[in-house]
């Protein structure tokens, strides 16, 4: 099988959302304001809509005449209760107590302070716990550094000099990485993309699968140069929760994507549930994939979640050369015209197209509007399926 129609597991967007919203973003907030098109909205504002509070789960515009009002967009906004204008704001370290008080894990390792539950950290903040120093990779509160994972909030780190200072000197502003030849996306606006990205997607890796298909985001004007990098990060963004999730979220899922009869066998031992910018799945992609690119990725599916430049490598790969439920590829959509609309079909048209999940394409679509204002240019026509 060369086309991909069962590429993943899809994950709904009240899920993702929730998680996005629950445990992955800050929430902060000091006072309500009432919502209005024709705003941008970034991750984290609370707004009053219709006598109810609601938080940006994502950073948008809302543009007038969409009508992407707080209680029509889940995708967009996470109802927090009753309207009262004046939300209570995330709590600073260590200055609000939680309504159970937790004791922090004694200090002392490498010097940092004890990690508390009930205080927030932000990337780059140090914690010892249990007699391990942990680092924040982005903002967290309450999530235990033990039991954060490979993939968590917090990472182990060592005695290295003296601790951070907790209120460091900023320093000179570094000078913005150009986009190299003739990319049209620099480091700045891909960050301005992905604030809360992370680490595993680098920019860095990006850059390095462009060599995989040099016509990516290469045909065509400036403008469909631009539209084409928007139309796919954008897709990019819904399939991975702003390039937070790196392998599928339902481990139940994990061992099911073994087809059989496929000529790409499943090699013993191992399992292709989705992973990477695309979340690639079933072993006649891997195997596909991997024949394409010259990587083992049949008998080594975890180099896509191990290897930046391989997991990008994949997603252009399927934007490149495949049409999925579609009837073009992503990229020929948007270098002959067809619009945005038609990357979203190729990519989960089955599952969300003509009706099907409404919300799931507005995420998308969303998604693609603020980047191409990023990037300066036009959204074209045809944005929907």
């Amino acid at each position: 099988m060369d086309a991909i129609t069962q590429r993943r597991a899809w994950v709904p967007a009240t899920l993702l959302a929730a998680l996005i919203g629950g445990t992955l973003l800050p929430a902060i907030a000091l006072a309500a304001q009432q919502w209005a098109e024709g705003n941008t909205y970034t991750v984290g504002t609370v707004v009053t809509y219709n006598g109810r509070d609601y938080r940006a789960l994502v950073t948008h515009s809302a543009y007038v005449g969409t009508n992407w009002n707080p209680a029509a967009t889940p995708t967009l906004w996470q109802d927090i209760g009753t309207g009262t204008g004046n939300p209570t704001p995330t709590p600073s370290p260590g200055t609000s107590p939680t309504p159970t008080p937790v004791s922090p894990s004694p200090g002392g390792t490498c010097g940092y302070p004890g990690w508390n539950a009930g205080t927030a950290y932000t990337g780059g903040q140090r914690v010892s716990y249990n007699g391990t120093a942990y680092e924040a990779k982005w903002w967290t509160q309450g999530e235990n550094p033990s039991q954060s994972g490979q993939w968590g909030v917090w990472k182990a780190v060592t005695c290295t000099g003296t601790p951070p200072s907790p209120t460091p000197t900023p320093g000179p502003t570094p000078t913005p990485t150009p986009s190299p030849g003739g990319f049209a996306l620099s480091e700045s606006e891909f960050n301005r993309m992905f604030p809360s990205r992370n680490s595993f997607y680098s920019y860095s890796g990006l850059v390095q699968a462009l060599s995989a298909y040099p016509q990516f985001a290469k045909t065509g004007s400036d403008t469909t140069k631009k539209q084409e990098i928007a139309a796919f990060l954008a897709n990019i963004n819904h399939e991975t929760g702003g390039l937070v999730y790196i392998v599928e979220q339902n481990q139940a899922n994990w061992p099911l994507y073994c087809d059989p009869g496929s000529v790409y066998a499943c090699a013993p031992g191992k399992q292709y549930y989705g992973r990477g910018p695309i979340q690639l799945s079933w072993n006649f992609n891997y195997g596909a994939a991997g024949a394409a690119l010259g990587l083992p990725l049949l008998a080594d599916p975890d180099l896509v979640a191990r290897d930046s430049a391989v997991a990008w490598k994949t997603a252009i790969w399927y934007w490149m050369t495949q049409t999925g439920p579609g009837t073009m590829t992503p990229h020929n959509a948007i270098v002959n015209g067809a619009g945005f609309g038609e990357t979203i079909r190729s990519i989960n048209g089955s599952l969300e197209c003509n009706g099907r999940n409404p919300a799931q394409v507005q995420s998308r679509v969303n998604a693609y509007l603020s980047f191409t204002q990023i990037l300066g240019v036009t959204s074209g026509n045809n944005l929907s399926c």
